[in-house]
């Protein structure tokens, strides 16, 4: 029986995740589950009848290709964790149009283009495994295939590198590769390239959790393995890249939740493990550094809710909850989770694995530009005050990127589209609503710049409002400060972070004029400075929060009338400091702003 842990199952609970072998175990224990579900000939794995924005068929190609991200560095690393005659089955049959498992010929944007990524990497990488014993007759249908994808538009992001992937692997399987268009991707990716080490994910600002585990990671797996294929110097650009990410952690091991697609849970360190197997000299984080930062996040998810009764990976993130998922997730989607487990191409021998662990350096930048972040590390959290980003093609676009305040410790909320201010959490968010017109936080902005001790922000929830926010860090939480221009009265309401709800409703509520603290499992406070507000602890409808089912979310609320007003308040979560001064809060604040106008 799969063990148990917390509030539901967890195919890694019990396991410490300490060494190599231990890492090999947990590879293995969540590819188990998932055995049941392969189809007949191999090419598909189909874990529920819920649908995504694809077909049935490109749902079971992700479920076989995904697997490869954990199994294939396994093989490099000479550990041998799926059935490869099985997968090779498979990968004949999925390319073979007469089968009835033929995976479908990809067209331009279309899924099945991401999953041959995986297949381009371990036709590279392990070809003793899915290529060399493949008869003639199957090679040819693979290469048809993989030349078909090639051949087809991949969307003008991280998609790009997709094609490069495969291209790769098709050369090392000795076959020809139109190279043409395989080089203006390589061009266009370099054009999303924003320097200090940071992409952009496409048209845009949008800038998250893909730069790390999408752009490096597939830039540095072709830099190791396919270096012909390194237009830029991406082994350099990484580098600069790893502190800054390295900040992204807190010393639990918990990643900072933000921004899409956070269903990939533990695929946020792959960047490490790719890093690792890229580098030839002096990494610029210590060895021990980096194996730390990758075996404390698989050990922090150990211990979470993350699968479902049988051991397969829940969509959604602490605990299943596919309210928080994208159209593109599909059941099958959480396995690119699996990117975690690169280090495992590294031998036993290999400094990685030699170094003891380490804990994150003091040093690491906290002042990051491109993803318009001002870190905050605190004992027993990492928090991001953000500039904001513009992401609204993206389901839950506003809760993922542009919240004023992200942390390691409160995941955010996701909101039903009809939320009211009966059920919506707003956690880091400032709600404005106008009679008649529906509850909006901060969903792009005019403009957003980061110093190094603050972040200002100009934003409009509507085209005649407009809000200048100030993000302060003070006394281990920080200040907010809103400045609000309306030629009407609206009403507003402002969140703090959003903590666990316990059964039974035990956590006990600190509530005064403009001032509320919820005490339980977590702390959570917001307190109004300008005494105009007043406050409430409210608990929003189940299932919206990443980290918890049910939860409370202390809040302030005004009507505010035409004209200018300032709205400032204090928010912190965690190990909170019980002397609050408001009178120096604000003075620190006029400070800031003052030196930073």
């Amino acid at each position: 029986m799969t063990p148990r842990t917390g509030d539901g199952w967890n195919p890694l609970a019990g396991l410490g995740i300490e060494t190599r072998d231990d890492m090999v175990t947990a590879l293995c224990r969540l590819l188990a589950p998932l055995e049941p579900y392969v189809s007949p000939g191999g090419a598909r794995i189909n874990l529920s009848a819920a649908g995504a924005s694809f077909d049935r068929a490109a749902i079971g190609l992700e479920g076989f290709a995904r697997r490869l991200w954990g199994a294939v560095p396994a093989a490099m690393g000479g550990r041998d964790v799926l059935d490869w005659e099985q997968v090779r089955d498979g990968l004949s049959n999925g390319c073979d149009p007469e089968h009835a498992e033929f995976w479908g010929w990809p067209g331009p944007e279309d899924q099945r283009l991401v999953e041959m990524a995986a297949i381009g990497f371990a036709l590279r990488a392990v070809p003793d495994r899915v290529w060399l014993p493949l008869p003639r007759e199957a090679q040819n249908n693979v290469a048809t295939y993989l030349r078909h994808a090639i051949a087809q538009h991949h969307s003008p992001n991280n998609w790009m590198f997709f094609r490069l992937l495969v291209a790769a692997g098709l050369r090392r399987a000795g076959e020809d590769v139109a190279e043409a268009p395989v080089e203006a991707y390589r061009t266009a990716i370099d054009a999303l390239y924003q320097g200090d080490g940071w992409y952009r994910d496409g048209p845009g600002r949008r800038v998250d959790h893909y730069v790390g585990f999408a752009f490096h990671t597939y830039a540095l797996l072709l830099h190791r393995l396919a270096p012909e294929t390194d237009s830029g110097d991406h082994l350099a650009r990484a580098r600069l890249f790893a502190p800054q990410f390295a900040a992204w952690f807190d010393g639990h091991g918990r990643g900072l939740a933000y921004g899409r697609s956070m269903t990939y849970r533990f695929a946020m360190v792959a960047f490490f493990g790719a890093y690792a197997m890229a580098e030839t000299a002096a990494p610029v984080l210590p060895w021990g550094v980096l194996k730390g930062i990758v075996l404390r996040h698989l050990r922090d998810w150990a211990n979470q809710p993350i699968a479902d009764r049988d051991g397969v990976l829940s969509v959604g993130y602490a605990y299943p909850n596919p309210n928080m998922a994208e159209a593109y997730n599909s059941a099958c989607s959480p396995y690119w989770a699996l990117k975690a487990f690169l280090p495992l191409a590294l031998p036993a021998q290999h400094p990685f694995w030699t170094a003891t662990e380490q804990p994150l350096p003091v040093d690491l930048p906290l002042v990051q530009p491109a993803p318009g972040f001002l870190l905050q590390r605190m004992p027993d959290q990492t928090a991001a005050l953000a500039a904001g980003q513009e992401a609204q093609v993206f389901r839950h676009g506003a809760e993922k990127y542009a919240k004023f305040a992200y942390s390691t410790g409160f995941p955010f909320c996701v909101e039903a589209r009809d939320a009211t201010l009966a059920t919506a959490a707003l956690d880091c968010m400032l709600g404005v609503q106008v009679n008649g017109r529906p509850w909006t936080p901060r969903l792009w902005c005019l403009s957003a710049e980061v110093h190094d001790n603050a972040v200002r922000s100009v934003w409009q929830p509507y085209p005649d409002v407009t809000v200048t926010t100030w993000l302060v860090p003070w006394q281990g939480g920080h200040i907010r400060s809103h400045t609000i221009t309306t030629p009407f009265e609206i009403d507003t309401v402002e969140g703090g972070f959003a903590v666990a709800r316990s059964d039974g409703d035990h956590d006990r509520w600190q509530i005064s004029q403009g001032d509320a603290k919820v005490i339980g499992v977590d702390t959570s406070q917001i307190a109004d400075l300008v005494g105009l507000r007043h406050a409430r602890v409210h608990g929003p409808d189940p299932n919206g929060s990443l980290r918890h089912a049910r939860i409370w979310v202390p809040q302030l609320l005004h009507r505010l009338g035409p004209g200018t007003s300032v709205l400032v308040c204090w928010c912190g979560s965690g190990a909170l400091d019980p002397t609050l001064d408001p009178a120096s809060a604000l003075a620190h604040l006029a400070t800031i702003i003052g030196g930073t106008a």
